[in-house]
Formats: structure tokens, C-alpha cells, sequence
């Protein structure tokens, strides 16, 4: 029997291993255009990038992984009852309950590494992220800035346009910037520039310039033109609202645990959830893989892969009326969870004795 469970668990792995890559791939086609919008935009030094990307595809993890171990798990049973392999196996008293130990020497390897970036690996990634995105938010007049092009302001307030960079990178002739200020714009233009610093604050200093200020839009010609030989320009530092709005995401689990506020307890049980999750969708995967010889398997795999999307889309439910207040902090995300786990033992149990019984006649 140890020749058999070597030779399911390589079959296992092997499919794992090819479906975790084509899922990485379509990942890391989506990611890098993210990353690259944030290098066109001026957000991120091109040479950040390779590095940005790393980190947002690790935070992925917890969401794909499962995905590719039921998939993977699909389709090498499906195979399995495709080519008659299992049938086979059947007769000699080998069912799906004999199975779970190549299942659980693959699965539960994974359902760690799940684990671990769920709750520890992905949320510093998250930060680190966020780290070297407010990095070239500070520098971004030295790193992100090029003469002639036109960059967005950090926080997307506006835009900023120069003619012409000195070699030290701090001192600008030609500017032009473009703000939005509520329901009002703001234009400016000067002749020559520097970048200063007040402690992490920056600001522009124009020298020989005009700015006009005025509304967006209607009948108004409620406009300002004021001529100036110095005007400091405060740059935004960071992206103030998306940094709020993240900030729980990238807060250790640690601190999660520590924090009693419905968002720090909903971001623990999303966190908690996908290594569940995962160990439920690979018990199901076996008897969702049973079909008779020579069928085709997608439709199995199609089933899955459904099964795997209301899964996701209750999470991300569940996770958000905690974070309001409108679920239990207690109740959290069990209701998803352990149904999903008892669903998948009573259905891999289920297939076991059908298997038995068919064995028996």
C-alpha cells in the first residue's frame, strides 16, 4: 500500500502544482497591471515594481490557494474515475475512505501554508507594501517625476507638470500644477522651484509664478489670479483615506486579537477563515470528482469552482456585516466555516460507504 499512497500523492501534487501555477499566472497578469498603473501615475519607482508585485501576490495567497488544491484535487480523482483506475481500485478494497491518507499527507501541508500567510505572512506583506508606497510618496518628486510628462499628486488631488530637472533631482524650472480642492480648482505656474522639507511634510517652493483659483463648474465667474514671488505649495504625503481604509488589513493578528472593535474582529475571522475553507473544499473534492468511465470532467470542475465563488462571496458578506455591527462578533464566520467542514466529512463518509456497497454486490 505504500507504492499506492506514493503514487496518489504524486498524482496530487502534480495536479495541485499545475493548476496553482495557471492560477498564479492569470494573478500575477491582473497584479502587474495594478503595479504598472501605479509606476505610470508616478506612485512607484519602476524599479519598486518587481518587489510590489511579489508582495501583492503573497497577500493572494489565502484567497487562491484553496482554489488550486480543490481544483487540483478535481481533477486528478476525476482521472482517476475517468481511466477506470478507481473502479479498479474498488475491487480490490481500496474505496475513497482509503484515500484520505495521500488526501491528508498533501492537504494538510497546505492548509498550514494557508494558514500562515492568512494570518501572519500576507498581513506583513500588506504592510511592507504600503511601506515602500508611502516611501515613494516622499520621494516622489526625486523618483517618480520626469520632465515633460505630466504625474499625478499622491492621493490623486491633482496633477504636476515640469519643463525641465536639475541633476540633483530637487529643483525644477517650468511648473505647472493642477489641484482640486472640494468643487473648486486650483491652477498654478511658475518660473523655477524646490522641493523643501518640514520634517515628513513636503512642500514646493515657486518662485516667479502666477495661481488662479475658481469653481469646477456653473454660471459663476467667481476666479482669483494672484501674481507671486515665492509661494510654498504643500504636496499631500500620503493617500490619507485608502491608507484608513486599509489600515486593518495590515495589522498584525496579534494586535487583532487584542483589539475588541467589530473591525478588528472581522478581519480576524476572514483571516481565520480560508484555512478552513480549504480543508473543507478538499474533503468535497473526491466525492464532487466521482463519475462513471470516460466522462468528462468539467463539469465536475465547473461545479467546484461555483461551489468555491459562494464560498468566497460569503466570506466577504459575512466579513462585512460584522464589521458593521449587523452579525454577532461571536457568531463571526463559524456559520460558514463549520457547516463547510461538516458538509465535506459527511459527504467524503457518504461516498466511502456507497463505494462498499456497490463493492459488496
Amino acid at each position: 500500500m505504500q507504492k499506492l499512497d506514493r503514487y496518489l500523492t504524486g498524482e496530487f501534487v502534480q495536479a495541485i502544482f499545475a493548476t496553482l501555477m495557471v492560477l498564479l499566472i492569470v494573478m500575477v497578469g491582473g497584479a502587474f497591471i495594478d503595479v504598472m498603473g501605479d509606476v505610470a501615475r508616478g506612485r512607484l519607482p519602476a524599479n519598486m515594481s518587481i518587489a510590489q508585485l511579489g508582495l501583492v501576490l503573497l497577500t493572494w495567497v489565502p484567497v487562491i490557494m484553496p482554489l488550486a488544491l480543490m481544483l487540483g484535487l478535481l481533477m486528478a480523482t476525476s482521472r482517476l474515475y475517468r481511466d477506470a483506475e478507481m473502479p479498479v481500485l474498488t475491487a480490490i478494497g481500496v474505496g475513497p475512505g482509503r484515500l484520505l491518507k495521500p488526501l491528508m499527507l498533501v492537504t494538510l501541508p497546505l492548509v498550514a501554508f494557508i494558514a500562515v500567510c492568512s494570518l501572519w505572512l500576507g498581513p506583513w506583506a500588506a504592510r511592507k507594501s504600503q511601506a515602500m508606497l508611502e516611501e515613494a510618496s516622499r520621494n516622489m518628486l526625486i523618483s517618480g517625476l520626469e520632465a515633460g510628462r505630466f504625474t499625478e499628486l499622491p492621493g490623486g488631488g491633482g496633477v504636476i507638470y515640469v519643463g525641465e530637472i536639475e541633476q540633483a533631482g530637487n529643483k525644477f524650472k517650468r511648473i505647472f500644477i493642477y489641484r482640486q480642492k472640494g468643487d473648486r480648482l486650483d491652477v498654478t505656474t511658475a518660473a523655477d522651484g524646490a522641493l523643501l522639507r518640514d520634517g515628513e511634510q513636503r512642500y514646493l517652493s515657486l518662485d516667479k509664478g502666477f495661481e488662479v483659483e475658481g469653481p469646477m463648474q456653473g454660471d459663476t465667474l467667481d476666479y482669483r489670479l494672484l501674481g507671486f514671488a515665492r509661494n510654498d505649495v504643500r504636496l499631500p504625503d500620503k493617500e490619507t483615506e485608502r491608507r484608513k481604509s486599509h489600515e486593518i488589513r495590515r495589522r498584525t493578528t496579534g494586535e487583532l486579537l487584542a483589539d475588541s472593535s467589530p473591525e478588528a474582529r472581522a478581519q480576524l475571522h476572514w483571516r481565520i477563515a480560508p484555512p478552513l475553507i480549504a480543508l473543507a473544499l478538499a474533503l468535497l473534492a473526491v466525492p464532487l470528482s466521482r463519475s462513471p468511465p470516460r466522462q468528462a470532467r468539467y463539469g465536475r470542475m465547473a461545479l467546484g469552482f461555483m461551489g468555491y465563488l459562494v464560498a468566497i462571496q460569503l466570506m466577504i458578506l459575512g466579513t462585512d456585516l460584522i464589521a458593521k455591527s449587523k452579525l454577532p462578533v461571536a457568531l463571526g464566520l463559524w456559520w460558514l466555516t463549520l457547516p463547510a467542514l461538516l458538509l465535506g466529512v459527511w459527504l467524503y463518509r457518504r461516498d466511502g460507504r456507497l463505494a462498499r456497497r456497490r463493492l459488496a454486490r
